[in-house]
Order: C-alpha cells, then sequence, then structure tokens
C-alpha cells in the first residue's frame, strides 16, 4: 500500500522503477520478455482506458461489412440431380450453365458430343434414356443459356462449330439433334461461349485457332472477327456490365481489354501472374479487372487491376498450392466475388470495395467431394424471402449439388439492401443497333415481389434456322404459336385422363 502510494505521489519514481525493472527482465529469452509486458501493461493501465485500447485494436481489424456472416450450404440429397454422367473432358470450362427454368450439364456421350438440359424442378435420379441436345460430331467444350430468352441455349464443340439451341417449355421429350442456328467460322475447336448482356442475339465465340468472333445470331452470320490480336491460346473472354468491352487473358501471359466493334486493343497487362498456367479475368465493380493465376511457385494468386493504371495492382493475394483452375463469378449488385476451383472441394467468397486492400476475404464454402464444374444462377432465380444471394449447381462425377449462399436474417421482410434492382431479362438494344454503335445499360427490375417472367422477355425471341448439310429447312418461331400449341396439348391431355378415368371405373363396376 505504501509503494503504490508513493508511486502516484511521485510519477518519476514509478518510471525508473518501471524501466529498471523492464530492463532486468527483457535479458532473458524474448518469450519471457512478451509476457512481462502484456502483464505489465494489464496491470498498469486502469480498466477503462484498456477496454478502450483493444475495442480500437478490433474495430481496426475486423471490417464493418453486411456479408461477413454468409454461409454455404447443399441441399438435401432428394433437392439434387442424380446418375448424370458429367462429361471427362479436361477443358477448362464451367461445364454448366443454369437459368430460372432449365440446368444444362455437359455429358459423356459415344459417336460425338451431348448435354443434358433439365426442368430446375426435375430432381432425383435421372433416367439413362432421358433426352439429350446431341447435334454435334465432337464432344462439347462449353454451353451458356440466352440471358434474354431463358428457352435458347448455345453450344461450342471440339468439331469447330457453335449451334444455337431452343428448349420446348417443361424440358426435352425427345433428343434434338437439328439447331435453331448452326454458326460456322472457327478452324479449330471452340471453347469459350458468352452472349452480349445488353443487346439481342449477339454472341462472341472464342476458339483454340486464337480467334474471336461476334455473331448476330439472328442472321446467322459472323459480323466481326478479331484474328490478329491474340498469338496464342485464349483462355477467358468476357463482357463488361454494358457489353461496351471485351476483356480476354491468353496462354501468352497478356491480359487485353479490346472494342468489340473494332477489334482493337485499348489496355492491355504483360504478365498479371507469373506463373505459366491458365489464368481468368472478369470485370468488377468501376470497370476494375480481377483476375486469378499462379506464381512462379505455382501458388494460387488472385489481383484486382486498374485498367486506366496496369502498372501495379491494385491488390493480389497469395492464397493457397492447389492445381485447380480458379474460376471467379462476381455479383455486381453485392459486391462478392466467388472463386470456385476446378478439382477443389470449396468456394472462396471476398468483397471488392473501393478500400485498401480492396479485396476482403469473407469465408469459405468446404465439402468433402471436389467440384468437376459450377453452374451460377442469375439473381432472378434466388428465393429473396429466404436471404440468399447466390446459388451454385456444382458438379460431381455423377451429379449435380446445388449450393445455397444465404446472408443471415432474423426478419421475414424484403431486405431491400441485399437486394437492390438487378439485371433483367430484357435486352435494351437488337443485334443490328448494337453492331452500328448503340451502348445501352441494361434494363433493371426489382426483386421485391419477386421476379415473374413475362411472355414477351421469353418467348417473344424470332431465330431463323440457317441452311445446313443438318438441314436445309428454314423455320420462324413466334410466340403465339408455342402458347397455342402448349394449350392444344393441355386440352388433349385433359381429355385423355377423363377417357382413363372412365374406363377405370367401367372396369371396377364390372368387378
Amino acid at each position: 500500500m505504501h509503494h503504490y502510494l508513493s508511486s502516484k505521489q511521485n510519477p518519476g519514481l514509478k518510471r525508473q522503477r518501471v524501466m529498471t525493472t523492464i530492463h532486468r527482465q527483457t535479458r532473458g529469452s524474448s518469450c519471457e520478455s512478451f509476457s512481462f509486458l502484456f502483464f505489465f501493461f494489464f496491470f498498469s493501465f486502469p480498466l477503462p482506458c484498456l477496454f478502450t485500447v483493444l475495442s480500437t485494436l478490433c474495430l481496426k481489424v475486423v471490417r464493418t461489412s453486411k456479408f461477413r456472416h454468409v454461409f454455404g450450404q447443399a441441399v438435401k440429397a432428394d433437392q439434387c440431380y442424380d446418375d448424370i454422367r458429367i462429361s471427362q473432358m479436361t477443358w477448362d470450362s464451367n461445364f454448366c450453365s443454369v437459368n430460372p427454368k432449365f440446368v444444362a450439364m455437359i455429358v459423356d456421350a459415344s459417336g460425338g458430343g451431348a448435354f443434358i438440359v433439365l426442368p430446375l424442378s426435375k430432381t432425383g435420379r435421372i433416367d439413362m434414356s432421358y433426352p439429350t441436345v446431341c447435334g454435334h460430331t465432337g464432344p462439347v467444350l462449353d454451353i451458356e443459356f440466352c440471358p434474354h430468352n431463358d428457352n435458347i441455349i448455345a453450344s461450342g464443340s471440339e468439331d469447330c462449330s457453335v449451334m444455337i439451341w431452343e428448349i420446348p417449355e417443361g424440358g426435352l421429350t425427345t433428343s434434338l439433334t437439328d439447331p435453331v442456328v448452326k454458326l460456322d467460322g472457327h478452324s479449330k475447336r471452340v471453347g469459350i461461349l458468352s452472349w452480349h448482356p445488353t443487346a439481342h442475339n449477339v454472341l462472341m465465340s472464342a476458339g483454340c485457332d486464337n480467334v474471336v468472333i461476334l455473331w448476330n445470331v439472328a442472321r446467322g452470320e459472323a459480323v466481326m472477327r478479331i484474328d490478329s490480336v491474340h498469338t496464342d491460346l485464349i483462355y477467358s473472354a468476357c463482357w463488361n456490365r454494358d457489353g461496351s468491352r471485351i476483356l480476354t487473358s491468353c496462354k501468352d501471359k497478356t491480359l487485353r481489354v479490346l472494342d468489340p466493334r473494332k477489334g482493337t486493343v485499348l489496355h492491355e497487362k504483360d504478365k498479371p501472374h507469373e506463373g505459366s498456367r491458365p489464368v481468368r479475368a472478369v470485370f468488377v465493380s468501376g470497370g476494375k479487372i480481377l483476375s486469378t493465376g499462379f506464381s512462379r511457385m505455382s501458388e494460387r494468386q488472385v489481383a484486382l487491376w486498374d485498367p486506366k493504371n496496369f502498372g501495379e495492382p491494385l491488390t493480389l493475394q497469395e492464397l493457397d498450392t492447389s492445381s485447380g483452375v480458379l474460376l471467379p463469378f462476381f455479383d455486381p449488385d453485392t459486391g462478392v466475388v466467388y472463386l470456385c476451383g476446378k478439382g477443389d472441394s470449396s468456394i472462396r467468397y471476398f468483397e471488392v470495395t473501393d478500400e485498401a486492400p480492396y479485396v476482403h476475404y469473407l469465408s469459405m464454402y468446404s465439402s468433402k467431394e471436389s467440384q468437376k464444374g459450377m453452374g451460377y444462377m442469375p439473381k432472378r432465380g434466388l428465393e429473396v424471402n429466404k436471404c440468399e444471394i447466390a446459388r451454385f449447381y456444382k458438379l460431381h462425377e455423377r451429379k449435380c449439388e446445388p449450393i445455397v449462399m444465404t446472408v443471415p436474417r432474423k426478419s421475414d421482410l424484403f431486405q431491400e439492401d441485399l437486394y437492390p434492382d438487378t439485371i433483367g431479362p430484357e435486352p435494351s438494344a437488337e443485334a443490328d443497333e448494337w453492331f452500328q454503335g448503340k451502348d445501352a445499360p441494361p434494363v433493371m427490375i426489382s426483386l421485391k415481389d419477386g421476379f415473374v417472367a413475362t411472355t414477351k422477355s421469353v418467348c417473344n425471341v424470332k431465330v431463323t434456322r440457317r441452311p445446313s448439310h443438318h438441314n436445309s429447312a428454314s423455320l420462324s418461331l413466334s410466340a403465339s404459336q408455342d402458347v397455342h400449341s402448349l394449350r392444344k396439348e393441355v386440352k388433349d391431355l385433359k381429355a385423355a385422363i377423363e377417357e382413363l378415368t372412365k374406363r377405370v371405373s367401367e372396369l371396377e363396376g364390372k368387378h
């Protein structure tokens, strides 16, 4: 007690004693010194001051974000799609495409290439005899649903062709062998497909001939051919938000931002990642670019770039030493990017912001089985009443397993901060307008009352079947004919059910 009072009355004496004691203690091991300093500060500071210091440190370490507690969860076994022979090809594409109506997966097929298209509701075991889309003569490498028509899907194959297919309402009843449109223009296999985000019937394809082609699908012709830019195999190609720019990554270790209608390079970055393994890149918010690749020591990396200043990355983070290519999926509504590694059993997710270090790690979904491919549901296909912000369709060797990403919220009300207006299915320009120079922002929709597809956006698409060696007939599809034929089928089915019910009643009366 006397020691405490004398120290309090004479601060200089206290400092002298403290420094002497620290000097004696730090002559020991570093571990002992650290322990002593910890206890010294703990017992020297008054408790209120100590809590203030600790809380300040915690605020600096823990960043505030509404997506910090996002968690992933696989659906129950009866909600998976089982007994599907997923393709064994070693191509680094998603192998899966999904929209609010259907899920499509590339499957093994003898004598050519095929993919299967299932209504989302057709879960459980899929029969071996279920019809497929099997018009390609070589293995299918990539598939993608049209963002403006949920019944239209494009496929690229080793047979050097791109085919456009229309899936009937309710799914396939017989196998499809004749495409609506066949696009020939590549001299080697076609491994990358991407529909324009805002212009109707504009499709980009990239092949192993190092050529990017922009197609007017309604006319069935190649309008733009970019064949003098890439010197080696193209790893990835994607559009920006309004489709005014194309971003490509290439085996020549260069990222390029292109003007799609002129075919010129606007910005390029040599060696975004030092390693020789494939690089993937996507546009994120604010026109920035997020890339995934490998270091010289084969460590997987994620980096963020400003194309206006490509000299140094805004951030570059090393993740692990796995060998699978990281497939990035970016959600512009939330600013969250999901990294799915081929051959991995996990999905990492990060939040991209304007504050350093720009790419903030959130969490990771882990499972036991590795993924052979991944499909990503558009925002309009999510269940907003369950605070679902993303849904993936993970491909195993013999099944497809949906994985739901959820933000935990107690309220059952619509969460406006999680669901700002999102991109809808309505195009903002036609193909001819876009090729003539029109850029238009995407048409946005609200998810507050749940998204309901309109007849206009889904069915009012006219596609002409181009002459080909498979089929030289031409076909014009219209919404009114489809609706009329569906009504007729329903009417015929009702009549057949009534007839069967009547016969059953008669047979029961006889017995």
